[in-house]
């Protein structure tokens, strides 16, 4: 099996990470590829690497099996767009802060590639989502995560009409709405009072930002349904961002359209994890605190 390895080169110390990943990869006679990004740090890599093994983004994901994204969560989440025209595997190596999309730590590497030549593991598809604007659908928009619709600098609310499947659901004003993944449902979306929804499940969730009513709640659709909202604003621009990496700018009145994407994502999952032990040691899910306190009286 040949793993890519794509790191953020934006960390501190990510040339330490990856020479100790090659180094694993290595004993565990695993061929790899790195990404041609590592020569932002060191453009002298020959003592470390063989100049071979330092290839473009394109080549690495249609040669490798599996690909290990060194970083966090945004890291994770930039890779996978990357992927989303490749079928290939991804696997999250946490650099970062939380780790919840890259569920793989440092301390455990040794098992991890242990694991990996064992085929110790599970690849999980997870959902992704598509989206047009005003009918333009030779630019499609892509996220794995979710699509945030959004005021923008614009102080004011903004009015949002909602349609499914054609069927007029509600007209609210507020300052936006997520459109989350259940992927994404642990991420912005969960933050404004949004359903934890289990990564497997066919579902998206409406997440309204600051509605101006008490009648607005989110709201969970099938996968297999097509949102339509309609939005209008005083303000010269809409802002529709996606995963919160990729922001794109609109004129109001606008129209977008959003549905599953016919490309999801398959990430590797350790089969000695499951996902509701990620939600309690992570997100500290479920998990009484009272509890706790007093267990350190």
């Amino acid at each position: 099996m040949t793993i890519g390895i794509i790191p953020n080169t934006t960390k501190d110390d990510i040339l330490d990470v990856v020479k100790l990943v090659t180094e694993k990869l290595g004993q565990n006679s695993f061929p790899f590829f790195i990404s041609d990004s590592i020569l932002k740090i060191d453009s002298n890599l020959g003592s470390h690497f063989d100049e071979s093994v330092i290839c473009s983004h394109d080549i690495i994901f249609k040669e490798s099996d599996l690909i290990i994204s060194i970083g966090g969560d945004g890291t994770m989440l930039s890779t996978a767009y990357e992927a989303r025209n490749y079928n290939t595997p991804l696997l999250g190596l946490n650099f970062g802060k939380l780790g919840f999309l890259a569920e793989f730590e440092l301390q455990g590497i040794d098992q991890l590639f242990s694991d990996l030549r064992a085929g110790n593991y599970e690849i999980e598809e997870r959902m992704s989502l598509n989206a047009y604007v005003n009918d333009d659908k030779n630019n499609i928009l892509f996220a794995i995560n979710d699509f945030v619709i959004d005021k923008g600098g614009w102080p004011k609310m903004i009015e949002l009409v909602v349609n499914v499947d054609d069927d007029y659901v509600t007209t609210f004003m507020a300052d936006g709405i997520i459109v989350a993944t259940p992927t994404g449902s642990t991420g912005y979306s969960l933050s404004t009072g949004g359903p934890i929804i289990t990564p497997t499940t066919k579902a998206i969730a409406l997440s309204p930002l600051a509605p101006h009513t008490l009648n607005i709640r989110p709201l969970v659709i099938s996968s297999e349904q097509k949102l339509e909202i309609l939005i209008n604003s005083q303000h010269s621009s809409i802002q529709v961002n996606c995963d919160g990496q990729r922001v794109h700018y609109y004129e109001p009145p606008l129209k977008v359209c959003i549905y599953k994407s016919e490309h999801p994502i398959k990430l590797v999952h350790a089969k000695s994890t499951g996902y509701f032990e990620i939600l309690r040691r992570k997100l500290y899910w479920g998990l009484d605190v009272r509890s706790q306190n007093e267990n350190n009286n």
